[in-house]
């Protein structure tokens, strides 16, 4: 099986399966002298680790994070820091319980993996869906943590902003209440009501869908290269690989259609900084594949997991008609936990454009540009 690496200079690496003895990644291409401890990593893996609430999956894994390797002591700073050589990470499974799958080990689940995997391997881990499942986006979220250091000064936040066809008041909107709840709301006031919604949900043996929107500001004007190395195209590819995603878009996205000319196309006057300020942000942070200094704003939807109690008629590997109830431990809404996972696949995306960027054209150019009239006049 190939295709388990993203990125061209910022590369990372996953492997493992959702219950072998362990999952991780390998991060290639970070820069040395970066400081780096398993506690920078920690943080942001125990944002997404399961069983931390009644509305995910009640496996409890610790996703405590081991480095294995690129990093050294610095006798100037006496810190850990990153050799610029390959930094292995690996995060051990500790609560897997197989035999809650060993009853539909031949058959296959709606709307999961295992067909599919089936027929173009001749053979699959139908242990909690192998490498199919979402326990691989731990080791993004591990490799985000590293991408975030590589980045200057940009902020990358996540949250959900819908759940089944109920959204948020976007007026309400705050950025600290989404670390106060367990779905990573920014509306406080939704959060009570997705409460009692998914507490039905989960009691119905049942699930929901999900919208997640992330938001990366202070990215740079000129990441990104036409035509085959856009921006917007390898955010939205690196988000649409995430498990159970199924539609993604940046800033405005399919809305645009809905839009004149006039509305859509984001006009532009001088900050009192000297820089471009434009008035609007439809265009998502993107012109042409390439940023424009404006928050990069990405959203995309999450599918109900697929894995309910409801009985669902399906066939076998042996090419016979079934049925299928689908016990075990599973979120009854993946999108809360896809979250963090949409900041670290966007942090990944950024750093290495970042250092695409710095190795083709290092600094970019000053702007405004001089007016050639400017020589003209100066030159007589």
């Amino acid at each position: 099986m190939s295709h388990n690496t993203f990125g061209h200079l910022f590369r990372v690496t996953t492997f493992g399966e959702s219950h072998g003895l362990a999952i991780g990644c390998v991060v290639d291409g970070c820069p040395p002298g970066i400081p780096l401890e398993a506690a920078d990593v920690q943080i942001y893996l125990d944002k997404r680790k399961p069983g931390q609430s009644r509305f995910t999956t009640q496996r409890r894994e610790a996703d405590e994070v081991r480095i294995l390797s690129g990093v050294f002591a610095d006798d100037n700073t006496r810190r850990q820091v990153t050799t610029g050589t390959p930094i292995a990470l690996l995060i051990e499974n500790t609560d897997q319980k197989s035999k809650d799958y060993s009853h539909i080990r031949d058959k296959y689940r709606p709307g999961h993996a295992d067909f599919t995997y089936d027929v173009k391997y001749g053979l699959r881990d139908y242990r909690g869906g192998g490498r199919a499942s979402a326990r691989e986006t731990a080791c993004r979220v591990a490799a985000g943590a590293i991408a975030r250091k590589v980045l200057p000064d940009v902020t990358i936040r996540a949250a959900l902003v819908q759940i089944g066809p109920h959204k948020i008041e976007r007026e309400r909107w705050d950025w600290e209440e989404v670390n106060r709840n367990p779905f990573f709301c920014p509306d406080p006031g939704k959060v009570a009501f997705f409460e009692d919604y998914l507490d039905g949900i989960r009691k119905a043996g049942s699930s929901v869908g999900a919208v997640v929107e992330v938001v990366a500001e202070g990215v740079p004007a000129g990441l990104g290269a036409p035509v085959y190395g856009k921006l917007d195209a390898e955010l939205t590819g690196a988000l649409m690989s995430v498990n159970a995603v199924k539609g993604v878009e940046i800033g405005d996205g399919f809305a645009t259609a809905e839009l004149t000319g006039e509305v859509n196309a984001d006009e532009i006057r001088l900050g009192n900084d000297g820089k471009p300020l434009f008035l609007s942000n439809h265009a998502g942070g993107t012109l042409g594949g390439i940023s424009t200094g404006q928050p990069i704003v990405a959203r995309f939807a999450v599918k109900p997991t697929s894995s309910i109690l409801t009985p669902r008629l399906t066939v076998d590997r042996y090419g016979r008609e079934t049925d299928i109830v689908t016990k075990g431990r599973h979120d009854p809404c993946v999108g809360i936990r896809a979250v963090p996972v949409a900041e670290a696949v966007v942090a990944c995306v950024l750093a290495d454009h970042f250092l695409r960027h710095r190795g083709q054209v290092g600094k970019s150019a000053d702007w405004p540009f001089v007016d050639p009239q400017y020589y003209r006049d100066r030159d007589g």
